[in-house]
C-alpha cells in the first residue's frame, strides 16, 4: 500500500475543496431586479438596523435648512401686519424767530415774533398702497413655504441616494471578502499542487497576484463604505453608524409615468419660481399705488411772550408728482419687465424639468431591463464559464485545463456582479431622485416645528 503524508493529504483536501467551491452567486430568494443581500457585520450589535425610511424622516427632523424656511416664512408674515399700518407720528420741537442781536437778542419773551413751538405730524399711506405693501409681503412668505418644500424634498433625496449608497458599497466589500476567501483556498491548493508536483509554481504566482489585486480591491471599497457612512452622517447624525436594514421596495415610482407633465406642475422649484413670480405682480401694484401721492398732515402749537397771544398752525403736504413719465412710470415698466422676465424663466424651467423627468424615467427602466438581462443572461453565462474551467482544470493535461484560466474566469464572474451591482446602484438612485420629486403631504406637516 502506498502511504500519503499528512501535507500531501492536506493539500489534496484544499484542492478538492476548491474545484467543487461553487459560483459566487446571489440569494435564490431575491427579487429579479434588485436582488438584496445582508449588510456589513453591525457596528452596534443592541441597535436596531437604521431602515431607509427612519433615516428620511431623521433627515427631516435635524434639518436645520428646513427650520430656517419655516422662520423665514414666518419673518414675512410678521411683516404682513406691520406693512398695512400707517407710518408712526413724528414729533417736532422748535424755536422760531430768535432775536440774534439788539436789545432783546437771545430773549424768548421779548420779541413779538418768538415762539417755542411743538407738533405732531402724521403721513395718511393710502389704504390702497398699505394693501399692496401687506400682498407684497405674504407673497414673500408663500415663496418663503414653496422655498422650504424644495429643501424638504432635497433633504429627503441627498439622505436617501446616501442610505442607498452606503448599502449597495457593503454589498460589494461583502461580495469582494467572499471572492478573497476563495482566492486563498486556490493558492493554498496551488501551493499544495505545486509541491505534489501537479502543478507548475507559475499558477501559485498567478493566484497570490489575484488575492492582491483582491485586497487592493476591497481596501478601495472599504474606503467608499467610510465616505458613504460620512455622507449619510451629514443628514441623519450619528445613527449613521448602526447598520442598515433590508432594501426597500424600489421597483414602484410615486410618480404616475403617464401623466409627468401634469404632476411636474407640483414640483417645488416650479412652485419657488411661480410664487417668485407672483411676489413681482405684487411689486407691480405696489408700483401703480405709488403713483397716488399720499398727504402730510402736522398739527403745532406755538408759544410766546406772556405780553402775546399763543397760536396753533395747521400744515398739510402732499409730494408733487409732477415727473411721473420719467419717475413712476419707468418704475412700473420696470416692475413689469420683471414679471415678463420670471413667467419666461419659469416656462423655460417647466420645459427643461419635463424633458429630464422622462430622461429619467426612460434611463431607470433601462437599467431595470439591464438588470434582468444580467440576471437572465451574462451572469448565469460567466457562472458556467467558470464551472467549465474548473472542470477542464479538474481533467488535468489531457483536457487542458489551468488554474490560471480558472483564476481568470472567476475574475470574470466577480467583475460582472460588481458591475451588477454598480448597476443596480445607479438605477435605485434615480429610483431615489424620481420618488422624492414632491414632498408627500405627510412628509410635510412632519417638518414643521
Amino acid at each position: 500500500m502506498v502511504s500519503i503524508s499528512p501535507r500531501r493529504a492536506l493539500a489534496a483536501a484544499l484542492l478538492a475543496a476548491l474545484l467543487a467551491a461553487p459560483a459566487v452567486v446571489l440569494a435564490a430568494d431575491a427579487p429579479p431586479i434588485f436582488a438584496q443581500t445582508q449588510a456589513m457585520p453591525a457596528v452596534k450589535p443592541d441597535a436596531a438596523p437604521l431602515t431607509l425610511l427612519a433615516a428620511l424622516q431623521m433627515a427631516v427632523v435635524q434639518s436645520r435648512l428646513i427650520e430656517a424656511g419655516s422662520l423665514q416664512a414666518s419673518a414675512a408674515r410678521e411683516m404682513v401686519v406691520a406693512a398695512g399700518q400707517l407710518p408712526d407720528p413724528v414729533l417736532k420741537l422748535g424755536l422760531n424767530n430768535l432775536p440774534i442781536n439788539g436789545e432783546d437778542r437771545f430773549s424768548l419773551t421779548r420779541d413779538f415774533m418768538t415762539m417755542r413751538s411743538v407738533g405732531v405730524m402724521q403721513e395718511f399711506t393710502r389704504e390702497g398702497k398699505r394693501k399692496a405693501r401687506g400682498m407684497r409681503f405674504e407673497k414673500e412668505a408663500e415663496t418663503a413655504e414653496a422655498n422650504r418644500a424644495l429643501t424638504l424634498i432635497n433633504v429627503q433625496r441627498s439622505t436617501a441616494v446616501a442610505w442607498l449608497d452606503r448599502y449597495y458599497q457593503e454589498r460589494m466589500v461583502d461580495l469582494l471578502l467572499r471572492q478573497r476567501d476563495e482566492t486563498r483556498l486556490q493558492i493554498e491548493a496551488a501551493d499544495a499542487a505545486y509541491r505534489g508536483g501537479r502543478g507548475s509554481q507559475s499558477d501559485v504566482f498567478a493566484a497570490r497576484s489575484v488575492l492582491a489585486q483582491m485586497e487592493d480591491r476591497i481596501a478601495q471599497a472599504q474606503a467608499q463604505v467610510a465616505t458613504a457612512k460620512a455622507q449619510l452622517a451629514r443628514w441623519v447624525g450619528e445613527v449613521a453608524a448602526q447598520r442598515l436594514a433590508d432594501l426597500p421596495a424600489t421597483d414602484v415610482l410615486r410618480l404616475n409615468e403617464s401623466n409627468l407633465d401634469a404632476q411636474l406642475l407640483h414640483h417645488p422649484q416650479v412652485a419657488v419660481m411661480a410664487k417668485q413670480e407672483e411676489m413681482a405682480r405684487a411689486d407691480v401694484e405696489l408700483a401703480q399705488a405709488s403713483k397716488q401721492a399720499d398727504w402730510s398732515v402736522e398739527l403745532m402749537f406755538s408759544q410766546r411772550g406772556p405780553a402775546y397771544s399763543n397760536m396753533v398752525s395747521l400744515n398739510v403736504s402732499v409730494p408733487l408728482l409732477w415727473d411721473q413719465k420719467n419717475r413712476q412710470d419707468r418704475e412700473l415698466a420696470a416692475k413689469l419687465a420683471t414679471v415678463a422676465q420670471l413667467r419666461a424663466e419659469r416656462e423655460d424651467a417647466v420645459r427643461a424639468h419635463t424633458a429630464e423627468l422622462r430622461i429619467m424615467v426612460q434611463e431607470w427602466q433601462s437599467n431595470r431591463a439591464r438588470l434582468r438581462r444580467y440576471d437572465e443572461s451574462i451572469l448565469p453565462l460567466t457562472t458556467e464559464r467558470t464551472r467549465a474551467a474548473i472542470a477542464a482544470y479538474r481533467g488535468g493535461v489531457a483536457t487542458g485545463g489551468t488554474l490560471s484560466a480558472v483564476l481568470e474566469a472567476r475574475r470574470t464572474e466577480v467583475d460582472m456582479r460588481m458591475e451588477r451591482l454598480r448597476l443596480e446602484m445607479e438605477t435605485a438612485r434615480l429610483w431615489a431622485q424620481l420618488n422624492y420629486l414632491t414632498p408627500n403631504a405627510s412628509d410635510a406637516a412632519a417638518s414643521h416645528p
